[in-house]
């Protein structure tokens, strides 16, 4: 892994390193922990930083035949868990897993060692030395990346004190929230959507007995986040929602949900469609830009689900037919001209090309790249992920305007993920001027859409 890593021409040699590295870091969609940021957390351990939290590499232990006890477990040390790790790591060969923990050990702490179960002590042991160094703090480690700046992930009903308080700290990296609204539209147990909305009138002051209140007092949080320098939404949605319904319609639904009375799968859908539109419309009067996270199916084991709760290795690509619905709800929105700014992350690579073209439908000539093709998210995160992602950009879209890529991780240490990301793509172009398919005479336009690719597309996209 030395520094011409992934970029096998001197093309792309060039494009990386004249181009490409020196760009800062926009990581405009994340999951970091605000009060991380907040309070500068320390961290105690290589394992806290690197493993806590970390599916992806649960879901790899547990592959490899290790018990839980070393993924998730309270009864195991810091030491024992990350032993495991190791001894598991060399096992992820040709899994992107590989790549990322060599990059993550050089960038971060200087570590050029294969990582194994001969190292492991070796490693552990000086990570944590360098850990406990100011410089390698939660802040410490968002300024060794260059990041310009995060946007966490937030529901309506967060007080975004964290956030403030690192905006009144002085902190160079800006923290911006996202508004993350899912939670509001979920109607699918009665009791679990009461207590959320009591809790939005709570935050909000407004007194909800109606769908209309619900409206309100979501638009003076709206308002609030905006206060704070949101500039996105974001959904983390298993498919679009597009039903056709009426203002009485949606009214009643939510004076039986709210009752307490289970809603029929007709119903369920309808109040989705509906609250889509809200939020959309929205975020289309100021300006934001609003993001779609689709095709997953969650929690799929119930028995670990029921032990350790969401977020802890057990979901996968789902499988939908989404093309229809998705055309109309951003039909519906454009026709009444209140399609805001949008980005679609499609989690089934098999719908690259559905989504590629789905953008050039709603392009209005007035901003560049209005409606974007999301980069490579969660299982597609990783070097085959993010090509054919571009590709079909390529192919069907600009890829010249593309926003570029993000972390979607929990972690202080994913940043280089913008690396792999951006040496793949200097690989992908650099090869095509090698081949004579780009013209050479072009590099210095072909740079810059490199340093735009990679940050300056974002910078003026989201308007930070």
């Amino acid at each position: 892994m030395d520094e011409n890593f992934l970029l096998q021409t001197k093309t792309a040699q060039e494009l990386y390193h004249e181009h490409a590295a020196k760009m800062p870091i926009i990581d405009y969609h994340c999951h970091l922990v605000p009060k991380m940021v907040a309070d500068d957390h320390k961290f105690r351990s290589l394992t806290e930083i690197w493993l806590g939290g970390d599916h992806y590499k649960w879901r790899a232990m547990r592959t490899n035949g290790v018990d839980e006890r070393f993924c998730t477990g309270t009864d195991t040390s810091d030491w024992e868990k990350f032993e495991k790790w190791a001894e598991t790591v060399p096992y992820t060969m040709r899994n992107p897993l590989y790549h990322w923990t060599h990059l993550e050990l050089k960038t971060a702490f200087g570590i050029n060692k294969i990582l194994n179960k001969d190292t492991a002590r070796e490693i552990f042991d000086e990570c944590n030395e360098k850990l406990a160094m100011p410089e390698y703090s939660a802040r410490g480690m968002m300024t060794r990346y260059n990041v310009e700046a995060v946007c966490t992930t937030d529901d309506p009903i967060d007080s975004l004190e964290y956030h403030i308080a690192t905006r009144n700290s002085g902190f160079a990296t800006k923290m911006l929230p996202t508004w993350r609204p899912d939670k509001a539209m979920a109607v699918e147990v009665p009791a679990d959507f009461r207590a959320y909305i009591e809790k939005l009138a709570e935050v909000s002051g407004v007194t909800i007995n109606t769908f209309d209140d619900v409206v309100a007092a979501l638009k003076v949080r709206h308002d609030f986040f905006a206060s704070l320098g949101c500039k996105l939404s974001d959904h983390g949605i298993e498919e679009f929602y597009a039903e056709d319904y009426t203002d009485a319609e949606i009214k009643a639904i939510f004076n039986k949900v709210y009752g307490g009375a289970e809603l029929t799968k007709e119903e369920i859908l309808k109040f989705k469609s509906a609250m889509l539109v809200v939020f959309a419309e929205m975020d289309h009067e100021k300006g934001w830009t609003q993001q779609f996270h689709y095709g997953a199916i969650r929690n799929n084991n119930t028995r670990m689900f029921e032990k350790l709760g969401p977020d802890t290795g057990f979901d996968s690509i789902g499988e939908f037919n989404t093309a229809k619905a998705m055309s109309k709800f951003l039909n519906r929105l454009d026709y009444n001209d209140k399609l805001t700014k949008t980005i679609l992350y499609n989690l089934n690579p098999c719908a690259n090309e559905v989504i590629a073209t789905m953008l050039g439908n709603f392009q209005d000539g007035k901003i560049a790249g209005k409606i974007q093709f999301g980069s490579g998210w969660w299982f597609l995160d990783q070097k085959d992920g993010m090509e054919k992602q571009m590709n079909a950009l390529s192919v069907l879209g600009l890829l010249s305007r593309f926003v570029g890529m993000l972390t979607d991780s929990r972690s202080f240490m994913s940043y280089p993920r913008h690396e792999y990301f951006r040496r793949t793509l200097c690989n992908l172009v650099g090869r095509d001027v090698e081949n004579g398919e780009l013209p050479a005479s072009e590099m210095k336009f072909i740079g810059q859409m490199i340093e735009d690719i990679s940050y300056n597309n974002a910078k003026n996209f989201f308007q930070f």
